[in-house]
C-alpha cells in the first residue's frame, strides 16, 4: 500500500498551531495517533530540534510508519500503545512534561483501505474493526452476542442513528438464523430495514451503524475521556495540544475538557482571583476550525474534521 494516497488532514494548520511550542531545542512532541506517520514525518521535518514520541495500537501501522520515519533515527520513538496509556509511556521514557501533543482521531487511512479489516462498508470484508487485532472482541461478536437493548443504545449513542430500533430488530432476527461474519450482509440488512425517506439522506445508510460498532469495539470514547485530560496534564507551561475529531461525540468531549481547563474555578464574587483558581489553558481556536473547501476537494476524508487547540498557561496548583 503506498503512502502517497494518505494526505494528513489539516496538516499545515496543525503544524502552525503547535509551532510556538516546538521551536526550542529538545522540545518533545507526542503524536498519539501515529497511523501511517504523515503528521509525524511533517513534525520532525518542520521542527528539526524536536523529538517525536509516537503511539499507535495498530502493529501494522507501527511497522509501516517505522520504515517511513527511519531516516530521522533517534529523534523518533515509536510505541505500541493506546493513547490513554500516555502517562505510562511518558513515565517509562522519563519525560514528565512535553511541549506538544497531537491527536488525529480518524480511522487510519490504512485501516479503511485494507479490505480485510472490516472498517469500510463499501466492500465486503470480515466484520472485525479492531484497531489492535491482537486483543479485544470483534464487531461480529458485538452484533452476535450483545442483548438487543445494548445494541440499540450503542447505535443511538455512538452512531446517532435514529432508526436504531428498526435496525436492531432486523439484526436480532437475522443473527438467530445465522451469526454475522461479513460486512456486506450487514449493509444489505440495514438498507432493507430503513424507511425510504431515511435512505435518501446523508450518504451510505450503513455509515452510522459502522461508526457505532467501531467506537464500541475499540472503546474509543472511553479511551478518549481518559486520554485528553492526561495529555493536558502532560503539557509543560507554554506547551500546546491540537486535536482533530471526526464526529460530534469526540468533538464534544474535547470541547468539554478544553473549556473546563480554560475556565476559572474560583467561587463567584471574589474581587481578586487567587492563582490556584486561574485557568490552566488558553483556547487557540474559536469553536472548532473546519477544513477549507480546497482541502475537502483534495481529500474527501477531511470533510467531517474539526480541529481544536489549547495552550497550557499555568501549572496545576494543589
Amino acid at each position: 500500500m503506498s503512502n502517497s494516497r494518505h494526505v494528513p488532514v489539516m496538516l499545515q494548520r496543525c503544524l502552525d498551531m503547535l509551532a510556538p511550542a516546538l521551536t526550542a531545542p529538545g522540545a518533545v512532541v507526542v503524536d498519539c495517533t501515529l497511523g501511517l506517520g504523515g503528521h509525524g514525518e511533517a513534525l520532525l521535518t518542520r521542527f528539526p530540534e524536536a523529538r517525536l514520541v509516537a503511539l499507535d495500537r495498530d502493529k501494522e501501522a507501527l511497522r509501516l510508519s517505522g520504515e517511513r520515519l527511519a531516516p530521522f533515527g533517534e529523534r523518533a520513538t515509536l510505541v505500541h500503545a493506546v493513547y490513554d496509556e500516555l502517562p505510562d509511556v511518558l513515565d517509562r521514557l522519563g519525560l514528565p512534561r512535553v511541549q506538544g501533543v497531537l491527536f488525529d482521531l480518524g480511522v487510519s487511512s490504512m485501516q479503511l483501505d485494507e479490505a480485510d479489516r472490516g472498517f469500510a462498508y463499501a466492500q465486503d470484508a470480515p466484520l472485525d474493526m479492531r484497531m489492535d487485532q491482537t486483543t479485544g472482541i470483534s464487531a461480529a461478536e458485538v452484533l452476535n452476542t450483545y442483548p438487543p437493548g445494548e445494541l440499540v443504545r450503542i447505535l443511538r449513542a455512538y452512531g446517532e442513528e435514529k432508526q436504531a430500533k428498526r435496525i436492531v430488530s432486523a439484526i436480532v432476527r437475522e443473527r438467530d438464523k445465522e451469526p454475522f461474519s461479513n460486512s456486506a450482509r450487514l449493509v444489505e440488512l440495514i438498507r432493507d430495514s430503513l424507511p425510504q425517506a431515511a435512505k435518501r439522506t446523508g450518504g451510505n445508510p450503513a455509515k452510522r451503524t459502522f461508526q457505532a460498532l467501531r467506537i464500541e469495539v475499540n472503546g474509543e470514547l472511553t479511551v478518549l475521556e481518559r486520554a485528553i485530560p492526561a495529555a493536558v496534564k502532560a503539557l509543560a507551561v507554554g506547551g500546546r495540544i491540537a486535536v482533530l475529531s471526526y464526529h460530534s461525540l469526540e468533538d464534544r468531549l474535547v470541547k468539554q475538557v478544553f473549556a473546563a481547563g480554560a475556565a476559572t474555578t474560583a467561587p463567584p464574587g471574589l474581587p481578586v482571583v487567587p492563582e490556584r483558581y486561574q485557568p490552566r489553558l488558553k483556547l487557540l481556536t474559536r469553536g472548532a476550525e473546519l477544513p477549507t473547501e480546497e482541502e475537502v476537494a483534495e481529500n474527501r476524508r477531511a470533510a467531517p474534521a474539526r480541529l481544536r487547540g489549547a495552550e497550557r498557561v499555568r501549572e496545576d496548583v494543589a
